[in-house]
């Protein structure tokens, strides 16, 4: 969650392989014989459902630069796979007889102690060596100081763009907000609040009540300096009532908001807000049932 993937594509659009594919492919995300042909590609008749040549991961990514996300998770067996594709520069496909030459830049990303796994022999120490060469510690969102700005503003323009709205601004108090904001889900935390943002705030500009966080799950401090303006509303008590959009409202902005952003097309609201059609559209006829209007 602290942006490796956003950094590893950055890597890559600014060096002499940008004109080049960027691929990457999570490690952790998939078992040993289905990652072993994703990242070698297999040749037809390799295995059962295998009723065409696949070209792998490496493949794909001849000339450009491949991210190993989630490395740490890789199988021991197929790690011996990966160093020898790094020393000789080459591969087998799963099924094959012949190498497949490559030129590939790896890069790999792990939120473990990669260290520790060396030592606990859960981690190759020669491919750990191998892929040791620069390597970068992300820091938490929470300890970059005013790089949120930096990511917010990118969300934002990502944001306004997919839904054809101009470029909002940040209010003076929304950037206090996200720079005191501990982030406990890092970048991606970030990134879906500022789509969130972006979808309540209409013509704009950003106020810390569009990221419309949960009051409960975090309260600022008094020296944090954030203002009483700019702090999300909670409830003194259990029992008092929140100053903040109740849940079911919010919901219903959003889907509004998302439809209007897409000219009305349910497949499109739907993707923007991460549910299914099915489920925007019961939400709808819930709607219509209560006399609204829908979009």
């Amino acid at each position: 969650g602290t942006g490796k993937e956003m950094f590893a594509r950055f890597l890559h659009h600014n060096s002499d392989r940008a004109d080049k594919p960027f691929v990457a492919i999570n490690c952790a995300a998939l078992p040993e014989h289905l990652l072993e042909s994703e990242l070698f590609g297999h040749e037809k008749g390799a295995f059962t459902g295998a009723i065409n040549r696949k070209p792998g991961r490496f493949e794909l990514a001849d000339g450009g630069t491949l991210l190993l996300d989630e490395i740490s998770e890789m199988d021991m067996g197929l790690q011996a796979k990966l160093l020898r594709v790094l020393q000789e520069g080459e591969i087998d496909r799963v099924g094959g007889v012949e190498t497949v030459k490559v030129d590939v830049r790896v890069l790999a990303t792990t939120n473990r102690d990669i260290e520790e796994f060396v030592r606990e022999k859960k981690f190759r120490q020669d491919l750990f060596y191998r892929l040791n060469v620069i390597p970068i510690k992300l820091p938490r969102l929470a300890d970059r100081g005013e790089d949120v700005f930096l990511l917010a503003e990118f969300f934002r323009d990502k944001y306004c763009a997919a839904c054809g709205l101009p470029r909002l601004a940040l209010s003076e108090e929304a950037r206090q907000w996200l720079l005191v904001y501990p982030w406990p889900g890092n970048v991606r935390e970030l990134q879906n609040l500022m789509e969130r943002a972006v979808l309540l705030a209409g013509s704009g500009p950003i106020q810390p009540r569009h990221f419309l966080m949960d009051s409960e799950t975090w309260v600022p401090e008094d020296e944090s300096g954030l203002t009483p303006e700019a702090a999300p509303a909670r409830p003194a008590s259990p029992g008092e009532a929140l100053s903040v959009m109740p849940l079911h409202e919010m919901e219903k902005a959003l889907i509004f908001k998302s439809l209007d952003a897409t000219s009305g097309n349910r497949t499109q609201a739907a993707e923007l807000l991460g549910i299914s059609v099915r489920t925007l559209r019961n939400k709808l006829n819930e709607y219509k049932q209560q006399g609204l209007d829908i979009p």
